[in-house]
């Protein structure tokens, strides 16, 4: 049985609604409209330690989702993209991390009940903590075993699946359960026709003869950030890439399958409903583009691609 990753090293301070404030004062009303109706968008971004010291990775790519999702939420932010820029870095910064996960959130809090928000207010926070490899240090050297969900992605039409919506994650909080219940690591989500999507929080990538392919944004899955950073990874390395269809079948057919994204990173699949991918272990081309990736948002590397924000110097101070 997975061993559940264990609770966040905190940050002293959270960023709330434009001002830093302690940690446990961060709090929402209980009659919050985002805790019974899950509306909320948020993001997931990593800093990294490098030499120069720490540094967000596509930081304004970040910023620029979390925008797009709450314009398709219909959520009127009270701050602009370079405030809300700032504001991750200055969470990195005022907490003193060298490197961390940080989680911009908007969400509707207390006000009218009911499922249309009349009068319910816009906030916007800004959490940080300490978090390591999403599906543990092993994963990412050794991969993990999957299993691919009962549960279904949505078809166009209901959730968009383009943003990151806190409501749509309650399926996969279920593929999520189911699998570790039976055993795995992870799951594995078909779309509403049964094609491959992406894990419970990751894109996915697979490799047949030496070809890269992953599944096309029409197929319920999201556009991830670092999705898109691997596909330019891959051709920087001469890997023909391809967004196309994939079957439960070709997962078993493959010869190497990993999981991309921002909490996951670059992370192999070692098995697929209890048979082998490949030998069994992470392949080639996973490697390669794996070492990549670290060696890039670590700082080993020169930031071909700049995608790498540095942060001001970090020391610890109290909030504004």
């Amino acid at each position: 049985m997975p061993i559940p990753p264990p609770p966040p090293s905190r940050a002293e301070y959270i960023w709330f609604d434009g001002d830093f404030v302690p940690w446990e004062a961060a709090q929402v009303h209980v009659l919050s409209h985002v805790l019974h109706y899950g509306s909320s968008v948020f993001e997931g971004i990593r800093c990294y330690r490098t030499p120069g010291g720490p540094a967000v990775f596509r930081l304004r790519e970040h910023v620029l989702r979390l925008l797009f999702s709450a314009k398709v939420a219909r959520m009127d932010l009270p701050f602009g993209e370079d405030a809300l820029f700032d504001a991750c870095l200055n969470s990195v910064r005022r907490n003193g991390f060298e490197s961390c996960y940080l989680r911009p959130i908007v969400f509707r809090g207390a006000g009218s009940m009911g499922v249309l928000p009349v009068d319910n207010p816009i906030h916007v926070a800004v959490a940080a903590w300490d978090w390591g490899a999403y599906l543990g240090k092993e994963a990412i050297e050794q991969g993990v075993d999957v299993m691919v969900s009962s549960w279904r992605k949505m078809p166009p039409g209901t959730l968009p699946a383009l943003i990151k919506m806190g409501g749509a994650y309650a399926m996969a909080t279920l593929a999520k359960l189911e699998a570790t219940r039976l055993g795995f690591s992870e799951a594995i989500l078909l779309d509403f026709e049964g094609r491959v999507a992406e894990g419970t929080g990751e894109n996915l990538f697979a490799v047949l003869d030496g070809k890269l392919m992953t599944p096309n944004l029409g197929h319920s899955i999201l556009g991830g950030i670092t999705r898109r950073s691997v596909m330019q990874l891959a051709r920087d390395h001469g890997i023909e890439v391809s967004e196309e269809p994939l079957t439960r079948d070709m997962l078993y057919m493959v010869q190497e399958i990993f999981f991309t994204g921002t909490a996951a990173e670059v992370t192999p699949v070692r098995s697929v409903d209890g048979l082998a991918v490949g030998k069994g272990k992470p392949g080639p081309i996973t490697r390669k583009l794996q070492a990549d990736f670290f060696d890039i948002v670590n700082g080993r590397v020169a930031d071909r691609h700049e995608w790498l924000t540095c942060v001001p110097a970090a020391t610890r101070a109290t909030p504004a």
